[in-house]
Protein backbone atom coordinates (compact mmCIF):
# COMPACT_ATOMS: atom_id res chain seq x y z
CA UNK A 1 0.00 0.00 0.00
CA UNK A 2 1.00 3.16 -0.78
CA UNK A 3 1.34 6.06 2.18
CA UNK A 4 -1.14 9.11 1.23
CA UNK A 5 1.68 11.48 2.22
CA UNK A 6 3.90 9.89 -0.86
CA UNK A 7 0.34 10.20 -3.19
CA UNK A 8 1.81 13.42 -4.96
CA UNK A 9 2.86 12.22 -8.06
CA UNK A 10 0.25 10.08 -9.12
CA UNK A 11 -3.92 10.15 -9.00
CA UNK A 12 -5.29 9.49 -5.40
CA UNK A 13 -7.03 6.07 -6.47
CA UNK A 14 -10.75 5.75 -5.15
CA UNK A 15 -12.95 2.96 -4.35
CA UNK A 16 -16.81 4.21 -3.72
CA UNK A 17 -18.79 1.28 -1.74
CA UNK A 18 -22.81 2.19 -2.09
CA UNK A 19 -24.10 3.96 -4.92
CA UNK A 20 -26.95 5.90 -3.60
CA UNK A 21 -28.11 9.65 -3.57
CA UNK A 22 -24.98 10.26 -2.17
CA UNK A 23 -22.79 7.84 -4.31
CA UNK A 24 -23.95 8.99 -7.37
CA UNK A 25 -23.39 12.47 -6.07
CA UNK A 26 -19.35 12.13 -5.62
CA UNK A 27 -18.97 10.66 -8.68
CA UNK A 28 -20.71 13.80 -10.29
CA UNK A 29 -18.61 16.08 -8.04
CA UNK A 30 -15.42 14.88 -9.11
CA UNK A 31 -16.42 14.76 -12.72
CA UNK A 32 -18.33 18.07 -12.82
CA UNK A 33 -15.59 19.92 -10.87
CA UNK A 34 -12.61 17.56 -12.08
CA UNK A 35 -10.32 20.85 -12.47
CA UNK A 36 -11.28 22.80 -9.90
CA UNK A 37 -10.55 19.79 -7.53
CA UNK A 38 -7.10 18.62 -9.07
CA UNK A 39 -5.94 22.23 -8.85
CA UNK A 40 -6.64 22.10 -4.89
CA UNK A 41 -5.91 18.60 -4.38
CA UNK A 42 -2.56 18.79 -6.28
CA UNK A 43 -3.57 15.21 -7.77
CA UNK A 44 -6.28 14.09 -10.11
CA UNK A 45 -8.78 11.92 -7.89
CA UNK A 46 -9.63 8.74 -9.72
CA UNK A 47 -12.60 6.45 -8.93
CA UNK A 48 -11.45 2.85 -10.27
CA UNK A 49 -13.80 0.49 -8.28
CA UNK A 50 -17.42 0.89 -7.35
CA UNK A 51 -19.87 -1.62 -5.25
CA UNK A 52 -24.07 -1.20 -4.76
CA UNK A 53 -26.54 -3.76 -4.54
CA UNK A 54 -27.62 -4.02 -8.23
CA UNK A 55 -25.33 -3.61 -10.92
CA UNK A 56 -28.06 -3.07 -13.29
CA UNK A 57 -29.35 -0.33 -12.06
CA UNK A 58 -29.52 3.45 -13.72
CA UNK A 59 -28.31 5.75 -11.35
CA UNK A 60 -28.11 8.79 -13.76
CA UNK A 61 -24.01 8.70 -14.35
CA UNK A 62 -21.98 6.91 -16.30
CA UNK A 63 -19.62 3.62 -14.26
CA UNK A 64 -19.35 1.17 -17.46
CA UNK A 65 -15.50 2.09 -17.27
CA UNK A 66 -15.43 1.40 -13.75
CA UNK A 67 -14.27 -1.53 -12.09
CA UNK A 68 -17.38 -3.43 -10.44
CA UNK A 69 -17.31 -5.14 -7.23
CA UNK A 70 -20.58 -7.19 -6.28
CA UNK A 71 -18.68 -8.04 -2.69
CA UNK A 72 -17.85 -4.74 -1.28
CA UNK A 73 -15.11 -6.34 0.90
CA UNK A 74 -13.09 -7.15 -1.88
CA UNK A 75 -12.03 -3.28 -2.47
CA UNK A 76 -9.81 -3.16 0.30
CA UNK A 77 -7.54 -5.27 -1.33
CA UNK A 78 -7.66 -4.31 -4.58
CA UNK A 79 -3.51 -2.76 -5.88
CA UNK A 80 -4.96 -0.03 -7.67
CA UNK A 81 -6.88 1.69 -4.94
CA UNK A 82 -5.79 4.14 -2.60
CA UNK A 83 -8.86 5.36 -0.60
CA UNK A 84 -11.86 2.94 0.45
CA UNK A 85 -15.40 5.42 0.38
CA UNK A 86 -18.37 3.72 2.74
CA UNK A 87 -21.92 5.41 1.55
CA UNK A 88 -23.71 1.82 2.85
CA UNK A 89 -24.33 2.46 6.60
CA UNK A 90 -25.12 0.74 9.40
CA UNK A 91 -23.09 0.93 12.59
CA UNK A 92 -22.22 -3.00 11.82
CA UNK A 93 -22.56 -5.15 9.49
CA UNK A 94 -20.39 -4.91 6.12
CA UNK A 95 -19.43 -1.70 6.66
CA UNK A 96 -17.64 -2.67 9.17
CA UNK A 97 -16.14 -5.54 8.04
CA UNK A 98 -14.98 -2.99 5.06
CA UNK A 99 -13.78 -0.62 7.26
CA UNK A 100 -10.98 -2.99 9.03
CA UNK A 101 -9.63 -4.62 6.22
CA UNK A 102 -9.34 -1.47 4.37
CA UNK A 103 -7.57 0.03 7.41
CA UNK A 104 -5.58 -3.15 8.27
CA UNK A 105 -4.36 -3.22 4.50
CA UNK A 106 -3.31 0.59 5.50
CA UNK A 107 -5.48 1.83 2.90
CA UNK A 108 -7.27 5.41 4.17
CA UNK A 109 -11.15 5.19 4.85
CA UNK A 110 -13.54 8.06 4.34
CA UNK A 111 -17.48 7.47 5.48
CA UNK A 112 -20.22 9.25 5.96
CA UNK A 113 -21.64 6.80 8.59
CA UNK A 114 -22.05 8.30 11.69
CA UNK A 115 -23.58 5.46 13.37
CA UNK A 116 -20.29 2.89 12.51
CA UNK A 117 -18.16 5.76 13.83
CA UNK A 118 -20.36 6.41 17.14
CA UNK A 119 -19.99 2.80 18.02
CA UNK A 120 -16.75 1.99 16.94
CA UNK A 121 -14.64 4.88 16.33
CA UNK A 122 -11.75 3.98 18.97
CA UNK A 123 -11.00 1.08 17.40
CA UNK A 124 -10.98 2.13 13.36
CA UNK A 125 -8.95 4.93 14.84
CA UNK A 126 -6.25 2.92 16.26
CA UNK A 127 -6.52 0.63 13.46
CA UNK A 128 -6.03 3.75 11.04
CA UNK A 129 -3.03 5.19 13.26
CA UNK A 130 -1.30 1.66 13.30
CA UNK A 131 -1.13 0.99 9.48
CA UNK A 132 -0.29 4.58 8.96
CA UNK A 133 -3.69 5.50 6.48
CA UNK A 134 -6.37 8.29 7.70
CA UNK A 135 -9.94 7.71 8.84
CA UNK A 136 -12.06 10.52 7.75
CA UNK A 137 -15.70 11.52 8.84
CA UNK A 138 -16.45 15.08 7.92
CA UNK A 139 -19.43 13.72 5.98
CA UNK A 140 -20.63 11.71 8.93
CA UNK A 141 -21.67 14.67 11.43
CA UNK A 142 -23.81 17.91 10.08
CA UNK A 143 -23.33 16.73 6.40
CA UNK A 144 -22.10 19.30 4.53
CA UNK A 145 -20.99 21.75 7.30
CA UNK A 146 -16.99 21.47 7.29
CA UNK A 147 -17.84 21.27 11.53
CA UNK A 148 -15.23 18.03 11.99
CA UNK A 149 -12.84 19.92 10.16
CA UNK A 150 -13.23 23.21 11.98
CA UNK A 151 -12.92 21.29 15.68
CA UNK A 152 -9.84 19.50 14.52
CA UNK A 153 -8.10 22.66 12.27
CA UNK A 154 -9.62 25.97 12.95
CA UNK A 155 -10.13 25.66 16.45
CA UNK A 156 -7.16 23.32 17.53
CA UNK A 157 -5.72 26.50 19.58
CA UNK A 158 -8.80 26.47 21.93
CA UNK A 159 -9.85 24.43 24.77
CA UNK A 160 -13.38 23.67 23.98
CA UNK A 161 -15.75 24.30 27.05
CA UNK A 162 -18.87 23.15 25.34
CA UNK A 163 -20.42 21.92 22.34
CA UNK A 164 -24.03 22.29 21.85
CA UNK A 165 -26.19 22.21 18.31
CA UNK A 166 -29.43 21.26 16.43
CA UNK A 167 -28.02 18.11 14.93
CA UNK A 168 -30.69 16.72 13.11
CA UNK A 169 -32.76 18.14 10.37
CA UNK A 170 -35.57 16.10 10.41
CA UNK A 171 -36.49 16.73 14.28
CA UNK A 172 -35.64 20.47 12.97
CA UNK A 173 -38.19 20.60 10.10
CA UNK A 174 -40.85 18.90 12.18
CA UNK A 175 -40.44 21.82 15.17
CA UNK A 176 -39.91 24.72 12.95
CA UNK A 177 -43.24 23.56 10.83
CA UNK A 178 -45.24 23.09 14.10
CA UNK A 179 -44.41 26.72 14.96
CA UNK A 180 -45.20 27.90 11.91
CA UNK A 181 -48.50 26.10 11.21
CA UNK A 182 -49.76 25.24 14.79
CA UNK A 183 -50.38 21.96 13.78
CA UNK A 184 -49.63 19.41 16.30
CA UNK A 185 -46.64 16.65 16.44
CA UNK A 186 -48.20 13.42 14.09
CA UNK A 187 -49.95 15.48 11.55
CA UNK A 188 -46.36 17.64 11.16
CA UNK A 189 -44.57 14.49 10.93
CA UNK A 190 -47.07 13.10 8.68
CA UNK A 191 -46.20 16.53 6.03
CA UNK A 192 -42.27 15.55 6.44
CA UNK A 193 -42.67 12.04 5.36
CA UNK A 194 -44.12 13.38 2.53
CA UNK A 195 -41.73 15.88 1.48
CA UNK A 196 -39.30 13.47 2.10
CA UNK A 197 -37.61 14.95 5.03
CA UNK A 198 -38.46 12.09 7.51
CA UNK A 199 -38.17 8.25 7.00
CA UNK A 200 -40.74 5.63 6.36
CA UNK A 201 -39.56 4.70 9.95
CA UNK A 202 -38.75 7.82 11.44
CA UNK A 203 -37.95 6.28 15.13
CA UNK A 204 -34.03 6.84 14.16
CA UNK A 205 -34.61 10.50 13.73
CA UNK A 206 -37.05 11.60 16.38
CA UNK A 207 -35.98 9.72 19.26
CA UNK A 208 -32.64 11.68 19.24
CA UNK A 209 -30.47 8.58 18.14
CA UNK A 210 -28.96 10.12 14.74
CA UNK A 211 -28.45 13.50 16.72
CA UNK A 212 -26.91 11.05 19.67
CA UNK A 213 -24.46 9.57 17.24
CA UNK A 214 -23.24 13.28 15.73
CA UNK A 215 -22.77 14.41 19.50
CA UNK A 216 -20.66 11.27 20.64
CA UNK A 217 -18.52 12.37 17.89
CA UNK A 218 -17.92 15.52 18.00
CA UNK A 219 -17.62 15.45 21.75
CA UNK A 220 -14.65 13.04 21.25
CA UNK A 221 -13.32 15.92 18.94
CA UNK A 222 -13.87 18.78 21.29
CA UNK A 223 -12.71 17.33 24.49
CA UNK A 224 -10.23 14.77 23.51
CA UNK A 225 -11.87 12.29 25.24
CA UNK A 226 -12.80 8.78 24.14
CA UNK A 227 -16.20 8.20 22.10
CA UNK A 228 -18.72 6.63 24.76
CA UNK A 229 -22.28 6.61 23.01
CA UNK A 230 -23.67 4.82 25.55
CA UNK A 231 -23.08 7.56 28.14
CA UNK A 232 -24.92 9.76 25.67
CA UNK A 233 -29.03 10.64 27.68
CA UNK A 234 -31.57 10.69 24.76
CA UNK A 235 -34.48 12.18 24.68
CA UNK A 236 -36.57 12.70 21.29
CA UNK A 237 -39.55 15.02 20.16
CA UNK A 238 -42.60 12.63 19.47
CA UNK A 239 -44.14 14.32 23.47
CA UNK A 240 -43.92 17.79 22.26
CA UNK A 241 -47.06 19.48 21.34
CA UNK A 242 -48.89 22.25 19.74
CA UNK A 243 -49.82 23.85 23.17
CA UNK A 244 -45.75 23.30 24.36
CA UNK A 245 -45.22 25.19 21.13
CA UNK A 246 -47.63 28.00 22.09
CA UNK A 247 -46.73 28.19 25.41
CA UNK A 248 -42.88 28.32 24.70
CA UNK A 249 -43.59 31.20 21.77
CA UNK A 250 -45.31 33.40 25.12
CA UNK A 251 -42.45 33.21 27.15
CA UNK A 252 -40.19 34.32 24.19
CA UNK A 253 -38.90 30.79 23.25
CA UNK A 254 -38.73 28.46 20.80
CA UNK A 255 -38.75 24.52 20.86
CA UNK A 256 -35.23 23.00 19.33
CA UNK A 257 -33.93 19.35 19.76
CA UNK A 258 -30.23 20.25 21.12
CA UNK A 259 -27.58 17.91 21.20
CA UNK A 260 -25.18 19.39 23.83
CA UNK A 261 -21.45 18.06 25.46
CA UNK A 262 -20.11 19.66 28.32
CA UNK A 263 -17.58 18.87 30.65
CA UNK A 264 -18.88 19.53 34.97
CA UNK A 265 -17.12 18.70 37.94
CA UNK A 266 -14.26 20.11 37.29
CA UNK A 267 -11.82 22.57 35.02
CA UNK A 268 -13.35 22.88 31.64
CA UNK A 269 -11.22 20.88 28.66
CA UNK A 270 -8.56 19.49 31.71
CA UNK A 271 -9.78 15.25 31.21
CA UNK A 272 -8.44 13.99 34.02
CA UNK A 273 -10.27 15.94 36.41
CA UNK A 274 -13.80 16.89 34.80
CA UNK A 275 -16.94 14.39 33.81
CA UNK A 276 -18.36 14.14 31.01
CA UNK A 277 -22.39 15.13 30.10
CA UNK A 278 -23.70 14.28 26.80
CA UNK A 279 -27.23 14.59 26.04
CA UNK A 280 -29.83 15.16 23.50
CA UNK A 281 -33.31 16.63 24.50
CA UNK A 282 -35.74 19.13 23.07
CA UNK A 283 -35.40 22.12 24.87
CA UNK A 284 -36.50 26.16 25.15
CA UNK A 285 -34.00 28.18 22.79
CA UNK A 286 -34.63 32.12 23.52
CA UNK A 287 -35.49 33.82 20.27
CA UNK A 288 -32.25 35.80 20.54
CA UNK A 289 -30.16 32.77 20.33
CA UNK A 290 -28.81 32.21 16.99
CA UNK A 291 -30.27 28.42 17.14
CA UNK A 292 -33.89 29.91 17.34
CA UNK A 293 -33.66 30.94 13.83
CA UNK A 294 -32.45 27.37 12.39
CA UNK A 295 -35.93 26.39 10.38
CA UNK A 296 -36.60 23.86 8.33
CA UNK A 297 -34.65 20.73 7.89
CA UNK A 298 -31.30 22.59 8.85
CA UNK A 299 -28.22 21.53 11.46
CA UNK A 300 -26.09 24.09 13.31
CA UNK A 301 -22.96 23.58 15.60
CA UNK A 302 -22.09 25.97 18.50
CA UNK A 303 -18.84 25.47 19.82
CA UNK A 304 -17.26 27.17 22.62
CA UNK A 305 -13.58 27.73 22.47
CA UNK A 306 -11.57 29.87 25.64
CA UNK A 307 -9.86 32.46 22.97
CA UNK A 308 -12.29 32.03 19.87
CA UNK A 309 -15.50 32.67 21.86
CA UNK A 310 -18.41 31.13 20.34
CA UNK A 311 -18.24 29.84 16.42
CA UNK A 312 -21.18 28.79 15.33
CA UNK A 313 -21.37 26.50 11.72
CA UNK A 314 -24.65 26.05 10.09
CA UNK A 315 -25.78 24.74 6.64
CA UNK A 316 -27.59 21.73 5.16
CA UNK A 317 -27.27 18.27 7.50
CA UNK A 318 -28.32 16.16 4.46
CA UNK A 319 -28.53 15.47 1.10
CA UNK A 320 -26.90 14.42 -1.33
CA UNK A 321 -25.12 17.52 -2.91
CA UNK A 322 -24.00 18.29 1.04
CA UNK A 323 -22.79 15.36 1.81
CA UNK A 324 -21.37 14.73 -1.17
CA UNK A 325 -19.19 17.98 -0.85
CA UNK A 326 -17.71 16.80 2.55
CA UNK A 327 -16.96 13.56 1.34
CA UNK A 328 -14.87 14.89 -1.35
CA UNK A 329 -13.53 17.43 1.08
CA UNK A 330 -12.26 14.28 2.84
CA UNK A 331 -10.28 13.35 -0.70
CA UNK A 332 -8.76 16.42 -0.95
CA UNK A 333 -7.25 16.19 2.40
CA UNK A 334 -5.76 13.08 1.60
CA UNK A 335 -4.27 13.77 -1.70
CA UNK A 336 -2.63 16.85 0.09
CA UNK A 337 -1.20 13.96 2.39
CA UNK A 338 -3.22 14.90 5.67
CA UNK A 339 -3.51 11.15 7.56
CA UNK A 340 -3.44 12.83 10.61
CA UNK A 341 -5.53 11.43 14.17
CA UNK A 342 -8.79 11.31 13.34
CA UNK A 343 -10.37 12.87 16.42
CA UNK A 344 -7.67 15.91 16.85
CA UNK A 345 -5.19 14.47 19.12
CA UNK A 346 -3.29 10.60 19.08
CA UNK A 347 -5.93 7.70 20.37
CA UNK A 348 -3.37 7.19 23.05
CA UNK A 349 -4.05 10.47 24.39
CA UNK A 350 -7.24 9.87 24.56
CA UNK A 351 -9.12 9.33 27.67
CA UNK A 352 -11.93 7.72 29.18
CA UNK A 353 -14.23 10.74 30.95
CA UNK A 354 -16.34 9.62 33.15
CA UNK A 355 -20.02 10.53 32.65
CA UNK A 356 -21.07 13.69 34.72
CA UNK A 357 -23.81 13.33 37.21
CA UNK A 358 -26.21 15.59 36.08
CA UNK A 359 -28.40 16.29 38.86
CA UNK A 360 -26.07 19.08 39.91
CA UNK A 361 -26.23 20.95 36.90
CA UNK A 362 -27.80 24.15 37.53
CA UNK A 363 -30.87 25.59 35.14
CA UNK A 364 -34.08 26.64 34.57
CA UNK A 365 -36.59 23.89 33.36
CA UNK A 366 -40.17 24.01 31.25
CA UNK A 367 -42.69 21.44 32.56
CA UNK A 368 -46.01 20.27 31.08
CA UNK A 369 -48.29 18.08 32.69
CA UNK A 370 -51.60 16.36 31.26
CA UNK A 371 -54.12 16.14 33.39
CA UNK A 372 -57.29 15.30 34.81
CA UNK A 373 -59.64 18.71 34.55
CA UNK A 374 -60.60 19.06 38.06
CA UNK A 375 -60.16 21.16 41.20
CA UNK A 376 -56.72 20.30 43.70
CA UNK A 377 -54.38 19.03 40.59
CA UNK A 378 -52.49 22.38 40.25
CA UNK A 379 -51.89 22.32 44.32
CA UNK A 380 -51.20 18.53 44.23
CA UNK A 381 -48.61 20.12 41.26
CA UNK A 382 -47.43 22.71 43.20
CA UNK A 383 -47.32 20.50 46.80
CA UNK A 384 -44.89 18.34 45.12
CA UNK A 385 -42.34 21.37 43.67
CA UNK A 386 -42.43 22.85 47.36
CA UNK A 387 -41.45 19.80 48.85
CA UNK A 388 -38.53 18.98 46.05
CA UNK A 389 -37.49 22.51 46.73
CA UNK A 390 -38.04 23.44 43.43
CA UNK A 391 -38.97 27.39 43.25
CA UNK A 392 -41.81 27.60 40.47
CA UNK A 393 -41.29 31.29 38.01
CA UNK A 394 -44.46 30.54 36.25
CA UNK A 395 -47.41 28.34 35.82
CA UNK A 396 -50.34 27.98 33.22
CA UNK A 397 -52.96 26.17 31.75
CA UNK A 398 -52.65 26.38 28.33
CA UNK A 399 -55.79 25.82 26.20
CA UNK A 400 -56.58 22.86 25.09
CA UNK A 401 -59.79 21.86 21.97
CA UNK A 402 -63.22 21.79 23.65
CA UNK A 403 -63.22 17.38 22.73
CA UNK A 404 -60.39 17.27 25.39
CA UNK A 405 -62.60 14.94 26.94
CA UNK A 406 -61.95 16.29 30.42
CA UNK A 407 -57.94 16.60 30.02
CA UNK A 408 -55.98 19.75 30.83
CA UNK A 409 -52.73 21.05 30.27
CA UNK A 410 -51.01 22.54 33.28
CA UNK A 411 -47.16 24.36 32.00
CA UNK A 412 -44.67 25.62 34.43
CA UNK A 413 -41.56 27.27 34.34
CA UNK A 414 -38.76 26.72 36.90
CA UNK A 415 -36.39 29.19 38.69
CA UNK A 416 -33.14 28.38 38.39
CA UNK A 417 -32.17 24.94 40.49
CA UNK A 418 -30.70 21.79 40.22
CA UNK A 419 -32.02 19.36 38.15
CA UNK A 420 -32.14 16.79 40.50
CA UNK A 421 -34.22 18.90 42.66
CA UNK A 422 -36.70 18.48 39.42
CA UNK A 423 -36.37 14.95 39.51
CA UNK A 424 -37.40 14.21 42.47
CA UNK A 425 -40.43 16.47 42.25
CA UNK A 426 -41.67 14.11 39.25
CA UNK A 427 -40.76 10.79 41.52
CA UNK A 428 -43.17 12.38 44.04
CA UNK A 429 -45.69 12.80 41.57
CA UNK A 430 -45.23 9.11 40.10
CA UNK A 431 -48.29 7.23 40.28
CA UNK A 432 -50.53 10.28 40.63
CA UNK A 433 -54.61 10.03 39.69
CA UNK A 434 -54.41 13.40 38.29
CA UNK A 435 -51.50 12.92 35.63
CA UNK A 436 -53.54 11.35 32.58
CA UNK A 437 -49.75 11.02 30.68
CA UNK A 438 -45.78 11.42 31.40
CA UNK A 439 -44.64 15.01 32.06
CA UNK A 440 -42.51 16.48 29.39
CA UNK A 441 -39.35 18.18 30.69
CA UNK A 442 -37.56 20.79 28.82
CA UNK A 443 -34.55 22.50 29.89
CA UNK A 444 -33.58 25.73 29.02
CA UNK A 445 -30.86 26.37 27.36
CA UNK A 446 -28.39 28.62 28.77
CA UNK A 447 -26.73 31.51 26.94
CA UNK A 448 -23.24 31.84 28.51
CA UNK A 449 -23.25 34.84 25.61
Amino acid sequence: MTDAGQLHDKPLRVAIAGLGTVGTGVIRLLRENAALIEARAGVPIAITAVSARDRSRDRGVDISHIAWEDDMTAMAARDDVDVVVELVGGSDGPALVLARQALGRGKSFVTANKAMVAMHGMELAEAAEAGNAALKFEAAVAGGIPVVKGLREGAAANRIERIYGILNGTCNYILSAMESTGADFAETLQEAQALGYAEADPAFDIDGVDAAHKLAILAAIGFGSRIDFSAVACTGIAAVRAADIAQADVLGYVIRLIGMADMLDGEPGAVGEAKLLQRVRPCLVHKRHPLAHVTGPTNAVVAEGNFSGRLLFQGAGAGDGPTASAVVADLIDLARGDTYSPFSVPTRAMEAVPAADPGGRMGRTYLRFTVTDRPGVLAEIAAAMRDAGVSIESLNQPALSENAGGEALVALVTHEGEERSVTRALELLEGSDSLTGPPLVMPILKDRG
